[in-house]
């Protein structure tokens, strides 16, 4: 899936309650041959075998795996982004930072195919887009709580942080889910320790 001019839109946009359970369907299966065989191991056929549907019928709803990818990553995306936000307006920003990495932590281990897709975003450059949704998504977040609880920090520190803080837990949280599980929670631990840090050093130029 490294073509750039690759097309990964839906055949079809659901619009009745029918075509969405089916294209629910499509991706709730895909989703877990994806996360049993990985992306590179998984075939059309699989997944319209998996989906209880003939090859034929799949391509009416998709061009191609790298559609189906697609659609899930961008799906990945969406859930994220309202958990975030719906979380964030319950903290303060000192525990804002906590939350960040239980949200991401959990969501890494535990949402379906989601290390199979993710761990192909440098070469699939549509996900690389949603990545960097995603990423200045958490970041104007971020920063619209730091400029209401400091508004002392400097506008370019503040934003270059609001961008550093998300991606940097991002990465390495996107590690620890590949880890075993005790040695994936004390890496997130860690992470937790050094951005509570970070996030002091700038508090301090809050004058």
């Amino acid at each position: 899936m490294t073509d750039e001019s690759i097309n990964v839109a839906p055949r079809r946009k659901p619009v009745q309650a029918r075509s969405r359970e089916r294209v629910d369907s499509i991706l709730r299966h895909a989703a877990e041959i994806f996360h049993e065989n990985g992306v590179d191991g998984t075939s059309m056929s699989a997944i319209a075998r998996n989906s209880g549907m003939s090859l034929a019928s799949l391509y009416r709803y998709f061009p191609n795996k790298a559609a189906i990818v697609h659609a899930l990553a961008e799906g990945h995306v969406e859930k994220m982004e309202t958990a975030l936000r719906e979380r964030l307006q319950e903290v303060g920003l000192s525990e804002a930072v906590d939350v960040l990495i239980d949200l991401f932590y959990e969501f890494y281990r535990t949402e379906p195919a989601y290390t199979a897709i993710w761990s192909g975003v440098e070469s699939m450059p549509e996900l690389r887009d949603l990545d960097l949704r995603e990423l200045y998504s958490n970041a104007r977040d971020f920063d619209a709580r730091l400029k209401q609880e400091y508004p002392g920090i400097p506008e370019e520190r503040r934003w270059t942080a609001s961008l550093l803080l998300p991606r940097s837990a991002g990465s390495i949280l996107r590690l620890a889910a590949t880890l075993p599980e005790s040695q994936g929670a004390l890496l997130a631990t860690e992470l937790k320790c050094m951005a509570r840090a970070y996030l002091m050093e700038l508090i301090r130029q809050d004058k």
